[in-house]
């Protein structure tokens, strides 16, 4: 494994597409002060970690309200303030693409947009073309489909802008669908588009849609998401980047490269980037320290105990917690990485555990959502439910969850769930 800094590194030139702008989005933190401490405004909560510091999750869920859904989708929910948006898509070749908003409080349906897909629909036949999800800083909606089509809403379901980037980069496809979420760090919003062909990433200007920045990266499938890294001392937002290389990390706004960790890293489970310290799926997982931004990380220890295999990881009250291929939860210290307990749930899973307080919410494959205590001595299944399941069209539950107060946020192909005390 080696780690290198990067000094004076000129960042690409921005690439103009088709872009439809209609308004701005005025954006100042990867934490914008539009958004809530209650909010979930991408794939595994507020910091990429999978956890919430002000939701709270039922010990005994209950199901407080349904939706039903007009198309197809693996993407997870998000929520911000009392709206609820999840994207899907329907039609023979997945090829409308949309974007709902739900009442939060009541699941009432506030809005539906639909798009016509310009890029490639073809997915393995498990997944679909809605499998992204979306990412918000709390006055947008930024929604990216396996397509490669990109859109921007405002809350109400107006257009900002639209990027269809097959247009752009014709060759960015993979035979299994494209699976990589956005996120919204400052007033860019990070895209990952890497395949065995024309493989990049994007930054792109979240009031125009127009690039920042254009990465090339290695080519290789990579489902795998970029997560915000902490601003520390003034210094600018940061995003980091992963693939079966190792990890990069580069300034949001200008694709400047920052220091990069040469070490082959999963491409489906994503890294967690909170405080110094990175917790990355490499070999296991593998924690860097970054202290220190002017030097690359260093190695602070590597467990292959913890083996979170497709499944991203969650950090909740220091703790670590990973599930791997056979459905065992995992408990590790963040400080040495040794494991102190295991305790199997019911599989298979695709979602990513979510915590907050004591508690770790995971739903598995077959819609059967599981609570677990992670304070109990050897942790401790405490409550579950079982959603129902088309069974006629095969449907399961591959999302994240997602929370807000103390509410549980679920979708399975047909439904959005929302589950309470």
């Amino acid at each position: 494994m080696r780690s290198r800094f990067f000094i004076n590194s000129a960042a690409p030139s921005s690439l103009l597409s088709l872009v439809l702008t209609i308004s701005s989005l005025p954006l100042m933190h990867a934490f914008s002060p539009g958004l809530r401490a209650s909010d979930w405004p991408h794939f595994r909560g507020p910091a990429s970690s999978g956890a919430s510091m002000d939701a709270s999750i039922p010990k005994d869920p209950k199901v407080a309200w349904s939706a039903s859904l007009p198309g197809r989708g693996l993407s997870s929910p998000i929520v911000i303030g009392e709206k609820v948006f999840v994207t899907a898509s329907a039609g023979p070749d997945q090829q409308q693409l949309q974007v709902l908003c739900f009442n939060a409080k009541t699941g009432e349906s506030l809005w539906k947009r639909q798009l016509q897909a310009t890029g490639r629909t073809m997915t393995y036949a498990k997944t679909s073309v809605a499998a992204n999800t979306p990412c918000s800083d709390g006055k947008h909606v930024f929604a990216l489909w396996s397509s490669n089509d990109l859109a921007a809403f405002d809350l109400d379901g107006n257009l900002a802008w639209l990027r269809g980037l097959t247009a752009d980069y014709s060759n960015a496809s993979n035979s299994l669908g494209m699976a990589s979420s956005p996120v919204v760090v400052g007033k860019t919003v990070v895209v990952v588009i890497e395949n065995d062909s024309e493989s990049y990433s994007l930054g792109i200007d979240a009031a125009t849609g127009k690039n920042l920045w254009k990465l090339e990266r290695p080519k290789a499938a990579n489902w795998s998401s970029p997560v915000p890294l902490p601003v520390k001392n003034g210094a600018p937002p940061a995003v980091l980047l992963q693939s079966k290389n190792g990890l990069l990390a580069v300034n949001a706004a200008t694709g400047e490269k920052l220091w990069e960790h040469e070490a082959a890293a999963s491409t489906m489970s994503s890294s967690i980037a909170l405080s110094d310290i990175v917790y990355a799926p490499v070999s296991g997982i593998t924690a860097l320290s970054t202290s220190n931004s002017a030097e690359a990380p260093q190695t602070l220890w590597n467990s292959r105990q913890i083996n979170p295999s497709t499944i991203s990881p969650l950090l909740l009250d220091e703790k670590l917690f990973s599930v791997n291929g056979a459905g065992i939860l995992t408990m590790a210290e963040t400080k040495s990485g040794d494991v102190k307990w295991k305790l199997r749930l019911t599989g298979p899973f695709s979602g990513s555990p979510v915590g907050a307080g004591a508690r770790i919410a995971i739903i598995n494959e077959k819609a059967l959502l599981q609570i677990v205590d992670s304070t109990a001595p050897e942790g401790a299944l405490i409550g579950q439910i079982q959603l129902p399941l088309n069974e006629s069209t095969k449907e399961l539950t591959l999302c994240t969850p997602a929370l807000a107060g103390n509410r549980i946020f679920v979708r399975t192909d047909s439904t959005l769930w929302c589950l309470s005390e």
